[in-house]
C-alpha cells in the first residue's frame, strides 16, 4: 500500500520473550542515524526449478503467432508446449476449462513472453480464463507482467516474471480460487515506482468505479505461496480492500528495493491467513494491517512468520481498536533485529 506511517522505531530485541509475556508493545522514538545512501545490491534469480511440460494432446509453438493462435484455439485438456526462444507482444487466454481437465501452458526459462515497452500493455492475460496451469517459463517486459481479469482455479507457477512496468501477478476483477505459486519475480516498477509491487489481489477502493462497478471487487479465497520476491518498488504482495478468505504462505521477500512501500505484505481485505513467509531488509514493518474502507482490514491471521533487518514492528496493526483486536497475531511468529518489536497488539497461542 502507498501509505507512510511515520519514522522507524526503536526497542530491543527479546521479541520471543515478549511475545510469550503476551506484550506486543507501541513504537518507539526513531534513531537519530542517517540512512544509507548505497544503493542496494541486485539481487539475481535462482536457478529455476525444474519443469517438466510432458503430456498429450499437445500443441507446439515456437513463434509469437503461433502461441496466439494456439491460446484462441486452447481446449480442455489440451498442452500448449512453448519452445525455448523470444515470444514478442501481449498475448491473451481466455478459454474455460475445468479442474478435471485444465489448459496447460507450459515451457522452460528460456522461452520468453516479452512484452517490450514497459509503458502499456499486460504481457501475458488471462481473461476470463479458468483452470488453465500457466508454468516455468519467462514473463519479461510490458507494463504488468500477468493480469488475470475474472480467471477462476487457475495456477500461476514457476515462473520468472521480471522487468515489468508495474506489477509482476495481477489477480483482478473477482478472480477467485486462483494459485500463485512457486514464482521467482524481480526487478518491477520500472515505469512508476509507486506501482511495482510483486504480487497484488484485487482493486483499491478508489478504481472500484473503474473496475467493479463501483462496488468491492470480490477476488476471494486467493493463495500466494511458496514464491521468491525480491527487487519490487512497492510491496511484495499487497491485499487490497474488498477481498476476503485468502492466503499469503510460505513466500520469501527481500525488500532493499522497496523505495514506495511500508512493508513486505499489506493486507486491507478480510479473513486473510500469513504464516510461514520469512523477510530482510524491511522498508519499515514488515507485515501491516489498514483499514482503508469501513469494515475492512479484519480477521487476519499472523503466525509462523520471521524477519530480519526490521527497522519497525514485525506486524504494524494500524487504524482504530476495532481493527487491532480482529486480528490475531500468534506468538510463534519471530524477528531479529525488528526494532519496535514483535507488534502492536498483543500475541495470542494459536493452534
Amino acid at each position: 500500500m502507498r501509505i507512510r506511517l511515520g519514522v522507524p522505531v526503536v526497542l530491543g530485541l527479546a521479541l520471543l520473550a515478549a511475545c510469550s509475556a503476551g506484550g506486543g508493545g507501541g513504537r518507539a522514538e526513531p534513531p537519530a542515524a542517517a540512512p544509507s545512501a548505497t544503493a542496494p545490491a541486485a539481487v539475481p534469480p535462482p536457478p529455476p526449478a525444474p519443469v517438466s511440460c510432458e503430456g498429450s494432446p499437445a500443441v507446439e509453438v515456437a513463434d509469437a503467432a503461433g502461441l496466439q493462435r494456439a491460446l484462441d484455439e486452447a481446449v480442455p485438456g489440451q498442452l500448449i508446449r512453448l519452445a525455448d526462444g523470444r515470444y514478442e507482444g501481449h498475448f491473451t487466454a481466455s478459454a474455460v476449462a475445468s479442474p478435471e481437465a485444465p489448459i496447460r501452458l507450459c515451457g522452460n526459462r528460456g522461452a520468453v513472453l516479452d512484452g517490450g515497452d514497459v509503458d502499456s500493455g499486460y504481457t501475458l492475460h488471462l481473461s476470463g480464463a479458468a483452470s488453465w496451469q500457466v508454468q516455468g517459463f519467462t514473463v519479461t517486459g510490458g507494463q504488468k507482467g500477468v493480469m488475470v481479469d475474472g480467471g477462476v482455479g487457475n495456477r500461476i507457477e514457476g515462473l520468472l516474471v521480471t522487468s515489468m512496468g508495474d506489477e509482476a501477478v495481477h489477480l483482478r476483477r473477482t478472480s477467485t480460487d486462483n494459485v500463485v505459486s512457486g514464482n521467482t519475480i524481480r526487478d518491477t516498477g520500472l515505469r512508476k515506482p509507486r506501482y511495482g509491487e510483486g504480487v497484488y489481489v484485487g482493486t483499491a477502493e478508489s478504481n472500484w468505479c473503474q473496475v467493479s462497478d463501483c462496488r468491492p471487487d470480490r477476488s476471494d479465497r486467493n493463495v500466494v505461496e511458496g514464491n521468491d520476491i525480491a527487487g519490487t518498488t512497492a510491496e511484495a504482495v499487497d491485499v487490497k480492500e474488498g477481498t476476503s478468505d485468502g492466503v499469503v504462505r510460505g513466500n520469501t521477500f527481500d525488500g532493499a528495493a522497496m523505495v514506495e512501500a511500508d512493508s513486505f505484505v499489506d493486507v486491507k481485505g478480510n479473513d486473510w491467513t500469513v504464516e510461514d513467509n520469512a523477510g530482510t531488509t524491511a522498508p519499515e514493518d514488515a507485515f501491516q494491517v489498514h483499514e482503508v474502507v469501513d469494515g475492512w482490514g479484519r480477521g487476519t491471521v499472523f503466525r509462523a512468520n520471521s524477519a530480519s533487518g526490521v527497522p519497525g514492528l514485525l506486524v504494524n496493526v494500524a487504524g482504530p481498536r476495532e481493527v487491532r483486536e480482529a486480528t490475531t497475531v500468534a506468538c510463534d511468529n519471530s524477528a531479529t533485529g525488528a526494532a519496535g518489536g514483535l507488534s502492536n497488539v498483543d500475541c495470542r497461542r494459536v493452534r
